[in-house]
């Protein structure tokens, strides 16, 4: 035996101390091996929505439902399973509902127990492929004993059916029945549900990205590919200027400076104070307020065009100052307030004159248009500080930083937001980034490397390089994540031709229906094509058009079907949801939800409808996951570290 393996046996046998120890988790590990692995839900594109984030959260994208009906079939009849769906859901508001329709307290205390009994069959069956060592440690502290003792016991037996029965009835004598059953509620969505996967795209669009992140944390088990707008907050966060005047433009665009105010503290009125002393009269119908929401006041409609006026054009001025600060980036074409002829009325773009439909910039010297005006710097500096004392906004991008990544492989997949930059013969992008050139796993690898770096760095320039990167990633014609050949924000503002608007897709988009383009994307992040897949979001599946989002016989789905209110006029559902079981997929199709109060008093569940059901041929045991493969690493350890032992390489602890 080598030293170095002798030396690190010796380590592992501080853990294993004997070989009664070692043999033990040996068996244990093997044990697991052979259970069936564990459900994976993925979802994407929230962009904010809580409440059907939630929804699609709390039912497991109908896996609740499934469970409930492998469990009693034909013996509850449908209104029955739909009353224990909905309490699963949303059991706090769903035992309210019950007392109110249940006065009388004999028939309440059925209810409890009844409920109770049932409740605890679908928990035993969401549990069944864990180990009961992982059960265990699921379990809430205050019912940690009442709730092992009811899913292990046995009531059929003669021995054990008082005891078992008792413990239920003391649990309604105590007025405790109705905390035991938000438990048992609670402990099957963490069951039905091991892992979690959120594929980009928290943040923008919808008015609660806080309180999705606040969920997120508290997850048991949850990873995240950073979506573009998710990159947008991580940048403001870090101190990127141009990144967070384009979040606060989005913010005033979809009237979500709210947001901004109550969840995270940020003060607005240095912006408004701007907005308002430079722009008295009305804007320009370009920037009137994207909202739908009955929440939102209208009158703050005009003052919220007029700030996001004044924030874009100081956005346009720092992007400016970023792309002159990397000229190796070849993003001069997006270099345009020095295109514009204010005295004219118009803007050259390709050697094409266009009017302008708007030149009031009262903060723009024609001279030098990139600068800041001394009121805008101060803007920026007092908010770029607001953003960075967030202590709310700052532990929500730590978390994106701590569980996120801009790709993930993970049981066979690959996991990413928005594409692998390809060129159109299918040969993927090479990108020059100061001085060096990457291309497909390596371009992935190195954004993020630097993203990193633009949030945790204590060297200045490495750290400014970083929060550039950021922005980069956001709107960058070489970015994956965003995968387009331009941004064309200032023309949807600035010019009426709409064949300025467009904004050209990579080849990545017209290449992933061949699957040699596939198979090759697997390989270079190092999967097996046979049997993978790529899951991504960013573009919503345009359904009303009759688009799919299988691509390629199914080796790439595009889960984004609109998640978010402002895409599902267009799309015309509610957004996809992915499931992976041990049997297979499964990708959901989601209606809009309406609102808490209407599905739990009608116990109307969101409509779903299966779009695929891929079964495997073998069932997926633990065995034949990522897990797998490290639990394999650690039997073989602990084997060497058996024979050790048995060869009096090391000697045995008592």
């Amino acid at each position: 035996m080598k030293n170095a393996d002798l030396k690190y046996l010796k380590v592992l046998a501080n853990q294993y101390p004997n070989i009664a120890s070692v043999a033990t988790e040996i068996v244990n590990l093997k044990a697991i091996m052979s259970l069936p692995k564990g459900t994976e839900h993925f979802i994407t594109d929230v962009h904010g929505e809580y409440e059907q984030f939630r929804h699609v959260m709390n039912s497991g994208s109908g896996a609740i439902q499934r469970k409930i009906e492998d469990e009693f079939g034909s013996t509850l009849g449908i209104p029955e399973k739909r009353t224990l769906a909905m309490l699963i859901y949303y059991p706090e508001v769903k035992i309210r509902q019950i007392r109110e329709q249940i006065p009388d307290e004999e028939n309440m205390t059925d209810w409890y127990r009844v409920t109770i009994f049932r409740l605890i069959r679908v928990c035993k069956n969401a549990s069944s492929k864990y180990t009961r060592s992982k059960v265990r440690k699921s379990l809430p502290k205050d019912f940690a004993y009442v709730i092992e003792e009811l899913m292990t016991g046995r009531p059929d037996v003669a021995d054990q059916e008082s005891y078992y029965n008792e413990i239920i009835n003391s649990v309604i004598q105590t007025g405790r029945a109705s905390e035991l059953i938000c438990d048992f509620c609670h402990l099957i969505r963490r069951f039905t549900v091991d892992h979690l996967h959120v594929v980009g795209d928290i943040f923008d669009r919808g008015p609660y990205p806080h309180l999705i992140m606040d969920e997120l944390m508290a997850h048991h088990s949850v990873d995240i590919q950073w979506g573009n707008h998710d990159i947008l907050w991580m940048g403001a966060a870090a101190g990127s200027e141009a990144c967070m005047c384009n979040m606060l433009r989005i913010s005033a665009r979809y009237g979500n400076l709210s947001i901004l105010e109550d969840a995270y503290g940020i003060n607005m009125i240095p912006l408004m104070r701007l907005a308002l002393e430079f722009y008295p009269e009305p804007v320009s119908k370009a920037f009137a307020v994207h909202v739908s929401d009955d929440e939102y006041d209208r009158s703050f409609a005009e003052i919220d065009a007029k700030m996001q006026k004044a924030i874009s054009v100081i956005q346009f001025k720092v992007e400016g100052q970023t792309i002159m600060r990397h000229p190796d980036w070849e993003m001069d074409d997006r270099l345009l307030l020095d295109k514009m002829d204010l005295e004219k009325g118009t803007i050259l773009l390709d050697g094409v004159e266009y009017p302008l439909n708007d030149t009031n910039f009262p903060t723009i010297d024609p001279e030098h248009p990139y600068e800041l005006t001394y009121e805008e710097q101060d803007v920026v500096n007092r908010l770029k500080h607001s953003f960075q004392q967030s202590e709310r906004l700052q532990r929500h991008i730590r978390f994106l930083y701590t569980k996120g990544s801009l790709y993930k492989v993970y049981n066979g997949n690959l996991l990413f937001h928005g594409c692998v930059p390809l060129n159109d013969d299918g040969s993927f992008q090479e990108v020059e980034l100061f001085g060096k050139k990457y291309s497909g796993k390596s371009l992935y690898d190195i954004l993020e490397h630097y993203a990193r770096k633009g949030y945790y760095s204590l060297d200045p320039q490495e750290k400014r390089n970083g929060e550039d990167i950021l922005w980069y990633i956001w709107l960058s014609k070489n970015s994956p994540v965003f995968g387009k050949k331009k941004m064309a924000t200032f023309e949807r503002y600035f010019i009426d031709d709409k064949a300025t608007h467009k904004e050209p897709k990579n080849a990545y988009y017209e290449l992933y229906e061949q699957e040699e383009i596939l198979d090759k994307i697997l390989v270079e992040f190092g999967l097996d094509p046979k049997g993978a897949h790529i899951i991504n979001g960013h573009v919503p599946v345009i359904v009303k058009k009759g688009e799919s989002p299988m691509k390629c016989g199914g080796k790439l789905l595009v889960i984004d079907g609109g998640f978010s209110k402002a895409y599902q006029p267009k799309t015309g559902i509610a957004g996809y949801t992915l499931i992976y079981n041990s049997y297979g997929l499964i990708l959901a199709a989601h209606e809009p939800f309406e609102s808490l109060e209407q599905t739990v008093l009608t116990e109307t569940c969101m409509h779903s409808h299966i779009v695929m059901d891929e079964n495997v041929t073998k069932r997926k045991m633990v065995a034949d996951t990522d897990t797998g493969k490290m639990l394999r690493e650690q039997i073989e350890e602990l084997e060497e570290l058996l024979e050790a032992y048995r060869s009096g390489a090391i000697v045995e602890k008592a």
